[in-house]
């Protein structure tokens, strides 16, 4: 499989794209993970928007946000049926690297699932201690 990847600004993304990001989001985020959430919520516009894309379906993402002194990769995700292939470790690499060459004195923090610990940790993140409901998933912060 011979994955695309782009970063774009919100106004950068075409219509279509637009589509596949929510539609990936919603068929993992909610109807996989069984959690009712209001996903748009106003932060796509001012996000960069890392896309891999096979052919020309979207089937990994991440949403990169600045907020004062850090930067969050946020709504990362991987289609089922790409899991396992080494597109998530890339996906989050490729994040980094983008805040690295364009933020580098800002923190990098995800909002990381519980039970992606391990996954996180692997790629440099660290645990801040912060632990929380989010959706009724048990969520983590995480420092990179």
């Amino acid at each position: 499989m011979q994955i695309k990847w782009k970063l774009n600004k919100w106004e950068e993304l075409s219509h279509k794209e637009i589509y596949e990001i929510f539609k990936l989001r919603s068929k993992v985020f909610v109807v996989e993970q069984e959690c009712v959430y209001l996903d748009l919520d106003g932060k796509d516009e001012e996000a960069k928007h890392v896309l891999g894309k096979n052919k020309k379906q979207v089937v990994a993402y991440a949403r990169i946000i600045k907020e004062k002194e850090k930067v969050y990769i946020g709504r990362i995700v991987v289609e089922r049926e790409n899991r396992g292939k080494k597109i998530g470790e890339k996906l989050v690499k490729k994040s980094i690297k983008y805040i690295e060459e364009t933020n580098n004195e800002k923190e990098i923090m995800i909002s990381a699932q519980e039970h992606l610990d391990y996954f996180y940790t692997k790629l440099g993140f660290k645990k801040t201690g912060k632990k929380y409901l989010e959706d009724g998933i048990p969520h983590q912060e995480m420092k990179y």
